[in-house]
């Protein structure tokens, strides 16, 4: 006798994907989200490129002694995400997970538009920008190391490349005298 297999609603089916999501979001990596804030979106990544992939005490310390004005609201930032994973992985210790900063990056946001008084009766358009900051850290992964044949393969010199058929020599054009002889 052949067995029946049940098939599961498609609806039933979607609800344990999203719950099985769920359940894989609430370890690992953390995330902040930081929207309108009101400086342009250029000088907040020249902030944010100086800690992307750092260390989150070493990021800490490059924000909190950087000139630049977008620095104290990176700084909030971090505390936030730091704050956020330290909930989400409550079983760990916050100093032996050595925390970096896996992603951080910059989206422009909303564009006040204002008009500035110009000569001759005219106006020049000012444009107020901002941006959205997202930003995640993880734990340091430690690091893999590869089997000890991988590591042989990798040592041997590969194949060379086969040669390429020489080029026939040119035809000579034939004279009128070579022809006749």
């Amino acid at each position: 006798m052949e067995e029946t297999t049940k098939k599961t609603k498609r609806s039933v089916a979607k609800r344990a994907k999203l719950e099985a999501v769920k359940e894989a979001a609430k370890s690992g990596p953390a995330t902040a989200y930081l929207r309108d804030v009101p400086s342009s979106p250029r000088k907040m990544r020249l902030v944010a490129d100086m800690i992307r992939g750092v260390r989150v005490n070493h990021a800490l310390n490059l924000l909190k002694y950087e000139a630049k004005h977008p620095s104290q609201k990176l700084e909030k930032l971090l505390l936030s995400a730091i704050s956020n994973w330290s909930v989400k992985n409550a079983d760990q210790k916050l100093e032996e997970a050595d925390l970096f900063v896996k992603e951080i990056f910059v989206d422009g946001g909303r564009q006040l538009k204002r008009l500035r008084p110009a000569p001759q009766g005219r106006a020049h358009r000012i444009r107020k920008r901002s941006n959205h900051v997202t930003l995640v850290v993880d734990s340091m992964n430690p690091v893999v190391e590869k089997p000890k044949a991988k590591e042989a393969e990798e040592k041997k010199p590969k194949a060379k490349a086969t040669k390429k058929p020489a080029k026939k020599a040119a035809k000579k054009k034939s004279t009128k005298k070579e022809t006749k002889q």
